[in-house]
């Protein structure tokens, strides 16, 4: 199916590693030009470097998103290297687990810095821009924002956060002409999970495969997801497909979340 993104723009955060990076090489085989944040600058030049070889374009910023300036940067130099704005990918933030009682006030202001206030600033940017091109917001949360867990307290609220944001994005963008919907990946085999898996291995005396195995079913989910399916799930929120997609919530996570 041709989803009809070849020449525009996206912004993707997070872009060198996982799901974000997973993302960018997703909507540049479909013919997108991509600008890539993160702090990494190695690792994104790595991601550049292979969607460039496959004949598309790609801009390296490497910034630290939370300062408060620096998503506005990342997109005035998208906007200089493209001249436009098509789609905002916001994917950045990972969120420390940890007791409630244990984690500190730099780990929350961390938590909502990246995540959620990056978020904010960088859609606050891009906005006239999106509303010049019709384009459009996907925001990546995550589903422990949409049930609690006493381990996920920073994230279940930065993500609980970031779907009213989507929300509140999505109405307003029904007047501006700007489409904003949400995915809430979990359980999908990014290096973070691939870690976790193989201390509960050591701590099981099992194999890899077995300690997945067994922790998939932990979870009441059939197995563990890609970081490119949830890629394909962006490009289709992106493309006129969806064009009466609009607030969407889009849980990517194997049937894990099991209420309304």
């Amino acid at each position: 199916m041709d989803l009809k993104l070849s020449g525009k723009v996206a912004l993707v955060t997070g872009a060198s590693r996982g799901i974000g990076r997973a993302i960018a090489e997703c909507l540049a085989e479909e013919g997108m030009a991509l600008a890539l944040a993160a702090r990494d600058e190695g690792r994104l030049r790595a991601v550049a470097s292979q969607i460039e070889a496959g004949g598309g374009q790609a801009l390296v910023h490497a910034a630290n998103l939370s300062q408060p300036a620096a998503p506005a940067a990342f997109a005035t130099a998208a906007l200089d290297r493209f001249g436009r704005i098509d789609l905002v990918v916001n994917n950045a933030g990972a969120t420390p687990r940890g007791d409630f009682l244990t984690l500190t006030e730099q780990d929350w202001a961390d938590g909502f810095g990246l995540k959620f206030l990056a978020t904010v600033r960088l859609c606050r940017a891009a906005w006239p821009h999106l509303v010049a091109s019709r384009g459009s917001v996907v925001i990546i949360a995550g589903s422990g924002g949409r049930t609690g867990s006493a381990e996920f307290t920073i994230g279940g609220s930065v993500n609980a956060a970031l779907l009213n944001l989507t929300k509140c994005l999505a109405d307003r963008g029904v007047r501006d002409g700007v489409r904003v919907n949400a995915i809430n990946p979990s359980l999908i085999r990014t290096d973070r999970l691939t870690v976790q898996i193989h201390r509960l291995a050591v701590d099981r005396g099992i194999s890899d495969e077995q300690a997945a195995r067994q922790f998939a079913e932990q979870k009441g989910v059939a197995r563990f997801g890609d970081p490119g399916e949830v890629a394909i799930a962006v490009a289709f929120l992106a493309s006129e497909c969806a064009a009466y997609i609009q607030g969407a919530i889009l849980d990517v996570e194997g049937g894990l979340t099991r209420t309304l």
